[in-house]
């Protein structure tokens, strides 16, 4: 039984009921196809070398390889994971939004947009940066937003979160491999290879999902909520600020 059927109701399949028809295989979701236009559009418009640009390729490359999951039978439920992935990507581009207006993005995410155009900063750190905040902060406050618009359980998405976590490991190595400035990173004493072995994607997302859980528990306490949310936010932004550590060339 899937997330839809067991929370949806008699005939309701997802936040705004409708058929039970997967997407054909190898297609899009709608939502999805327009998550990616705008990361296109998005890197588009940047320099290469803008350290959001440089975040934004990655993202594009790990929403593109769900996107092809999302059509093939990877998940248990297609429709819930197209749903985490849109109120995913949408907390990334109200940051964005945020910072183009002039106002101040989450705390996760100001260290990113703050030093994105800093000539010591390397694009594997900017790259780093973007995943904590993302990962760290947003992908909690995503969860929360699909179980309100599904209508169920952080536990009932459990599965398919694990399986977009998979994705992610798979395309960790290649996303650090194409980033690396050369061979000499491989040196013991060079500071970048310090910095990346400090943080890990894996211990970044089992948070995520701890603080999702923590989060339901208490969504009926609005002051708690906003206390750990707050608290949340201002831990993440800290570890981004030191993922972005001006190194010397």
């Amino acid at each position: 039984m899937t997330t839809t059927q067991a929370y949806g109701g008699p005939g309701r399949t997802g936040p705004a009921g409708g058929s039970a028809a997967r997407p054909p295989t190898g297609a899009e979701p709608e939502g999805v196809a327009e998550v990616l236009a705008r990361m296109r559009a998005l890197g588009a418009g940047l320099p290469a070398e803008d350290g959001v640009a440089v975040f934004n390729g990655v993202y594009l490359a790990v929403t593109e390889a769900v996107a092809r999951r999302i059509g093939d039978g990877t998940f248990q439920d297609p429709a819930a994971t197209g749903e985490l992935d849109i109120r995913f990507a949408r907390r990334y581009f109200d940051a964005v939004d945020a910072a183009a207006a002039g106002l101040r993005p989450p705390a996760c995410w100001r260290p990113l947009f703050q030093l994105r155009r800093h000539p010591g900063v390397r694009p594997l750190q900017f790259a780093l940066a973007g995943i904590n905040a993302h990962i760290g902060h947003d992908l909690a406050l995503a969860v929360l937003d699909t179980c309100r618009a599904l209508e169920c359980e952080p536990a009932a998405l459990e599965r398919d979160f694990d399986r977009v976590g998979g994705v992610l490991t798979s395309l960790e190595e290649r996303i650090r491999e194409l980033l690396m400035p050369g061979p000499d990173v491989l040196d013991v004493a060079d500071p970048l290879t310090h910095l990346i072995g400090s943080w890990s994607l894996d211990k970044a997302r089992d948070g995520a999902w701890v603080a999702a859980r923590a989060l339901w528990s208490v969504r009926r306490l609005p002051d708690v909520t906003e206390e750990l949310t707050e608290r949340l936010d201002a831990g993440v932004g800290l570890v981004g600020r030191m993922l972005l550590t001006p190194l010397p060339s």
